[in-house]
């Protein structure tokens, strides 16, 4: 049974090289589009089994479609692709509701594989790279393991983690299921106790520190 499936990026030879790519595995690639309010307009008049979504695009770039996905679709899978295996992008992309991310250098059968798993089971691959940044990001940091540097709870380094990854506070909230106050709340607690003069200085230390290694 073949995954009807939507690409959007904005660069046509891309377009064309995923759907040649694809060709003889079970993603069939239905329709191709330049910009995400195409997009939303053809996942409004047709069924779609997944998305693959490029992250940098200029007119709407992929993290802000994929937003606008789950708020009208927000069961529909969806795989972001991107040239570039930037933590950032993982732990947005994450945060915002992707199933899965993958490279334009991957094979057909690992694009095959991450958009076929995403659709059977509605996760990351295992042991992909968005299932283990998903570990990272909700694992327990114990505040007696973290360096004298940073005199913080575990619940604040997990934000601080977030932080450091690149997430806004909104981002934050919807990754560990907690409100946006209650980030606010969290991040003036860590710039008081760390010293640091804003999330840029703290995300920097946190780095530095190992915390998002």
């Amino acid at each position: 049974m073949s995954l009807k499936t939507l690409v959007v990026d904005d660069h046509e030879a891309a377009r064309l090289g995923l759907m040649e790519l694809l060709v003889g595995t079970a993603i069939r690639v239905a329709q191709t589009v330049a910009d995400g309010e195409s997009a939303l307009r053809y996942l409004d008049e047709d069924r779609f089994d997944a998305v693959l979504i490029d992250v940098q695009m200029k007119k709407m770039d992929g993290l802000t479609l994929l937003t606008s996905i789950r708020r009208a679709h927000p069961d529909l899978p969806v795989v972001l692709i991107s040239a570039y295996d930037y933590p950032v992008y993982l732990a947005r992309a994450a945060a915002n509701g992707a199933h899965d991310y993958v490279l334009k250098s991957d094979s057909a059968t690992k694009i095959e594989q991450t958009l076929s798993h995403a659709c059977e089971n509605g996760s990351a691959y295992p042991g992909g790279r968005l299932d283990n940044l998903r570990k990272k990001m909700s694992e327990t940091i114990r505040s007696q393991q973290l360096p004298p540097e940073l005199p913080v709870t575990s619940r604040e380094a997990q934000v601080l983690r977030h932080i450091a990854f690149g997430l806004s506070n909104r981002e934050i909230a919807k990754s560990l299921g907690i409100s946006v106050e209650t980030v606010k709340e969290h991040v003036q607690n860590i710039l008081r106790k760390t010293g640091a003069s804003d999330r840029t200085d703290v995300a920097v230390r946190a780095v530095r520190l190992g915390l998002v290694d």
